[in-house]
């Protein structure tokens, strides 16, 4: 499973039913310690409690999704969903660091895009790959409901 690099906390909780509505309990340990703030919107993921059946299972799918991966990693000597030369319209996730804008596709794989912003839509030409992330500059700048 990928974790992106936004993950501000992870933790267990039961989701309680309610007149019709549903909660999910967030530990104040994660607001008072933690990297979460009070009154501020946040993406949830939902992952299901594994029982003992899901974990045999998983550990099978996981022991085929290595040697399929293993396997395609030989035939195509890269691990990386891109090529030079490809192009694709992303959306600009952040900035980095060093200003660059930061894309992310398939599982997230990073592509690094200069002169963008967050929020931007381009359509990019990968010039530079690598196994981790791949560098790109915009081809075309898209209106945002494109």
């Amino acid at each position: 499973m990928e974790i992106p690099d936004e993950l501000r906390c992870l933790f267990s909780s039961e989701i309680e039913a309610e007149d019709g509505s549903h909660t999910l309990t967030v530990p104040s340990q994660e607001i008072v310690e933690g990297d979460i703030q009070p009154d501020t919107a946040y993406r949830v993921a939902i992952l299901k409690q594994p029982s003992p059946a899901d974990s045999t299972a998983q550990e099978t799918e996981s022991t085929t999704t290595r040697d399929e991966k293993t396997h395609d990693r030989q035939s195509s000597n890269s691990e990386a969903p891109v090529e030079k030369g490809d192009r694709q319209t992303v959306e600009i996730e952040g900035v980095g660091e060093k200003g660059d804008g930061i894309a992310r596709v398939d599982n997230g794989y990073v592509i690094i895009v200069p002169d963008t912003e967050k929020r931007d839509r381009v359509t990019v030409e990968i010039n530079n790959v690598t196994p981790t992330v791949a560098f790109a500059e915009v081809v075309e700048r898209k209106a945002y409901y494109e």
